[in-house]
């Protein structure tokens, strides 16, 4: 059936025990907790072809400073993903004091169906990791190595990229399993994917899986994060 019309996309992200409170596990400006939390729905939304158009943050902060901090870092994704601050809108507690730092980023965009990329891997299509998967302080301590809204931005104007898809919690073979999945495809994994921990959380998506068409593989070559190829999406869906 021919789909018509708008599709609605939305994406999240969430965080707490991360920031600058006394009781927080992790000690981190409120800008960057702003900046990493709001990047992860933004390629979420990207990747998917959309458009986003609201950046909506639930903070279980004061405004005043905590959630300044925090909405200054959501504001610098937003700008790195080529958007206005208008499409910024959100919520801070005000009634009770917090001693741990917490928020919450949603983010809604648009497209017409012949935007979407989700599902457009195709038998043949080379698979590869861009970033590496890092979670916690290694945010921090190899930041170098971290995929970034700018890397995504980029792969979109790769020729022969079909899909992207960032990489959360669950790891880099869940998702590899949501690339293959729903298009009912196997995957070859290489033994270049030795290289990285296939398990391990990505935290706030430091890597990117993309599928594409061997021809275009050159076109990666650039990039300033590492880049691991992955697998072979092949027609036969594994076992």
């Amino acid at each position: 059936m021919e789909l018509t019309g708008t599709a609605i996309v939305i994406a999240c992200d969430s965080s707490g025990g991360i920031g600058s409170k006394p009781l927080d596990r992790l000690n981190v400006p409120g800008e960057i907790v702003g900046r990493m939390i709001a990047a992860v729905p933004l390629m979420e939304v990207m990747a998917s072809g959309a458009t986003p158009v609201a950046v909506i943050n639930t903070l279980s902060v004061e405004m005043e400073t905590t959630g300044i901090s925090i909405i200054n870092g959501i504001r610098q994704a937003v700008e790195e993903a080529g958007l206005p601050a208008a499409v910024i809108n959100g919520s801070t507690e005000e009634n009770i004091p917090t001693d741990q730092t917490g928020l919450g980023v949603t983010v809604i965009g648009t497209a017409s169906p012949a935007e979407l990329k989700l599902g457009s891997s195709r038998p043949g299509d080379l698979v590869y990791v861009l970033g590496k998967p890092l979670v916690g302080k290694e945010v921090l301590e190899f930041k170098e190595e971290a995929a970034q809204i700018s890397t995504l931005r980029r792969l979109l104007t790769v020729p022969g990229v079909h899909e992207i898809l960032p990489v959360g919690s669950r790891g880099i073979l869940y998702e590899l399993e949501q690339l293959a999945g729903p298009v009912e495809l196997g995957t070859e994994i290489f033994a270049t994917a030795g290289n990285l921990d296939l398990k391990k959380s990505a935290g706030p998506a430091t890597c990117l899986l993309v599928s594409m068409e061997y021809a275009y593989q050159s076109c990666l070559k650039d990039f300033a994060v590492p880049v691991t190829l992955l697998a072979r999406l092949t027609d036969s869906p594994n076992p």
